[in-house]
């Protein structure tokens, strides 16, 4: 069954889909009644996939079609590619409500829709997440189909169980080229890909693809090597606020509470919470996520549980009467906080907030790549998770048959900054924490990733600088 987001209240107090959700009472009354409920453990962050499997699960066009006489229209998928045969009746009851659950995402403004002689394309994602925790990434581009005349815009969806954006956002630009011509060149491109393995990172898969009138084409389609952040582009994020304000954002993030976004356009909304979410690696966020609130889904900013929400401008004043608990309401489009709890610079200790914006602030005016903004911006919040809780390792007890027990208060009393120990005493209770911890405990060697690479450079930079210091002397 088919939920949206990392919608943890949705799995803890009634295992049921999107769709269910629609048709079975008041949004609000679940959302309350999962409040009261123990939260199960779950990740949203993308975890690093290590290449050869399937790109992707199926290829959708979502289009829409009219009900009855009124201005009403009803997404509806219209392609599906491929089309699954000889499933189980349990794999079929699941298709469905994946399938069943999708056009609602990709047309999340509403139904009320009239024929567009222009439309500016838009590229968005949204995540689905499986009662068992598993998640599909739902990868679309809308844009108004070939034509003359007043058309209204369709949607090509691919869902994949693989987070690496750059690289879908490049297939959706090689299926709307096609798409331009006719469907049916689609669908020989679509194949070819689904037959690829999925590069590993740092690598490259090349397919050959043949379209009319221009021949046979090569498309290559590469990884970048660090894959830690291939999930996430910072650039939306960094037009739309200030470095304090993305600060206080993350410092929300970081003690699990109720965030919401709003803007306009579906990739802004998109793009600025992936992007936030991305700022918690190493630490996943386990909570209500959803980039793309649809309409029928906006009692979800009542929810009394954390959340990490976005929210098309158009619905600001729905939001705004909202009866919702404390947030942080994130205006996107003029760069301003219309709500917040009020404390939000003074969560993080003054000394690491002084280091990520020096750092943040350090070459922002030199050209750079995608991949080099995307470290440049998560650099300094991996370091903050390095100076306050990087020796997490050291304080992991092993029996003799591998199980570790973490030692939570000598852990924080290792830290020699007062303000450090105040915060980590915080960050230790959430579930952030809680969930990566758990996983530690079940690993006998820390994760050899890009976290633990850090963690080793600062240790060692620790080193040096006391065998300096005691050289001096």
């Amino acid at each position: 069954m088919i939920v949206p987001g990392a919608a943890s209240w949705a799995r803890s107090s009634c295992e049921m889909s999107s769709l269910d959700y629609l048709s079975q009472g008041s949004l609000q009354d679940n959302l309350r009644d999962a409040a009261k409920e123990p939260e199960r453990a779950q990740e949203h962050c993308l975890p690093p996939f290590a290449g050869g499997q399937h790109f992707f699960e199926y290829l959708l066009v979502v289009s829409l079609k009219k009900k009855g006489s009124g201005a009403d229209y009803e997404p509806t998928i219209t392609y599906q590619f491929p089309k699954r045969e000889n499933l189980l009746r349990g794999q079929q009851e699941e298709e469905e409500r994946l399938l069943g659950a999708i056009p609602l995402f990709c047309f999340p403004d509403g139904n009320e829709w009239a024929p567009l002689t222009e439309y500016p394309r838009e590229t968005f994602s949204f995540v689905l997440t499986n009662v068992d925790g598993s998640r599909k990434i739902g990868y679309c581009r809308r844009l108004l189909p070939a034509g003359r005349g007043p058309r209204l815009p369709k949607v090509y969806c691919i869902i994949s169980c693989i987070g690496c954006f750059g690289l879908f956002s490049k297939i959706l630009d090689e299926v709307e080229k096609r798409h331009q011509i006719s469907m049916a060149v689609i669908y020989p491109f679509m194949q070819g890909l689904r037959e690829a393995a999925f590069p590993a990172p740092g690598k490259t898969v090349t397919l050959k693809s043949f379209i009319p009138d221009s021949g046979t084409e090569f498309i290559s389609l590469t990884r970048p090597l660090d894959s830690h952040l291939e999930h996430v582009d910072f650039s939306s994020l960094l037009r739309c606020l200030r470095f304090e304000q993305i600060l206080q954002i993350f410092a929300s993030a970081v003690l699990e509470r109720r965030i919401i976004f709003l803007a306009e356009g579906l990739s802004t909304l998109s793009q600025c919470i992936h992007a936030a979410a991305a700022l918690l690696y190493p630490f996943s966020w386990a909570h209500t996520y959803i980039p793309v609130v649809p309409e029928r889904l906006l009692d979800t900013v009542c929810c009394p549980t954390p959340f990490m929400v976005g929210v098309q401008m158009r619905f600001q004043q729905q939001v705004m009467d909202s009866p919702m608990e404390e947030v942080l309401l994130v205006n996107l489009c003029e760069g301003t906080f219309l709500m917040s709890v009020g404390d939000e610079k003074d969560i993080l200790p003054p000394k690491l907030q002084d280091d990520i914006l020096d750092s943040l602030g350090q070459g922002t005016n030199e050209p750079q790549t995608s991949e080099q903004l995307n470290e440049h911006v998560s650099g300094p919040f991996v370091q903050f998770f390095v100076k306050t809780v990087g020796h997490y390792a050291s304080y992991i007890k092993r029996e003799a048959n591998g199980q570790g027990h973490f030692q939570e208060r000598a852990f924080y009393k290792a830290l020699t900054s007062k303000a450090n120990r105040r915060f980590v005493k915080k960050f230790v209770k959430t579930q952030l924490f809680s969930l990566f911890i758990q996983e530690a405990e079940k690993s006998r060697n820390p994760p050899a990733g890009y976290f633990q690479q850090k963690i080793l450079e600062y240790e060692e930079q620790k080193k040096q600088k006391k065998s300096r210091e005691k050289t001096v002397k």
